[in-house]
């Protein structure tokens, strides 16, 4: 919750402050996640404009979680842009359907607002480094411990009859049948 006695009503005002907070729970999507209760950097300013407050920043918070290849262990930074409007009062004749925020009193309370963004910058398919080979398809070893000599001669059995033929001979002896 962020104090806004400190900034007037009178459009224009601005107030900028920058605080570490701890991360609240269940911040997260797929394979990525903000541990809660880590440190999350917040740079955020609020202005007063005639409808209420906006407020424009960053966080910058921890990431964890695992690789979407190999499923190692990943720890990261993710930084999220804040923009969010909240009015000073509802309009009685406006259905806003949950979507507008509004102050408490004198109390913005910012967590709505940079869950949506923090959940949004999210990497989908979070990896631990950018050229991550990930896992065999055929073992589950990590290929990039394995090497690029890790193969396997598993062939299908539907194809084993086909084996055994030279198609190298195959084609030039049809070749020069049809020339005769």
């Amino acid at each position: 919750m962020f104090d806004m006695r400190k900034l007037s009503r009178q459009p224009g005002s601005l107030l900028e402050q920058a605080r570490t907070v701890p991360a609240p729970a269940g911040l997260g999507a797929g394979l990525a996640v903000i541990p809660a209760g880590a440190d999350v950097t917040l740079d955020v300013r609020f202005e007063a404009v005639t409808e209420g407050v906006l407020v424009t920043g960053t966080a910058i918070a921890p990431l964890g979680g695992e690789c979407a290849r190999c499923l190692d262990p990943v720890a990261s930074t993710v930084e999220a842009s804040l923009m969010e409007l909240y009015r000073y009062e509802p309009d009685a004749d406006e259905d806003d359907n949950g979507e507008v925020r509004y102050l408490v009193g004198d109390k913005l309370d910012l967590e709505p607002a940079f869950r949506d963004a923090v959940v949004l910058a999210l990497p989908l398919s979070p990896l631990c480094r950018a050229d991550c080979p990930g896992l065999c398809a055929q073992c589950g070893v990590r290929l990039a411990d394995a090497g690029p000599s890790h193969v396997h001669e598993e062939a299908d059995s539907r194809w084993e009859a086909l084996r055994g033929l030279d198609l190298n001979n195959e084609v030039s002896d049809s070749h020069n049948r049809q020339e005769g």
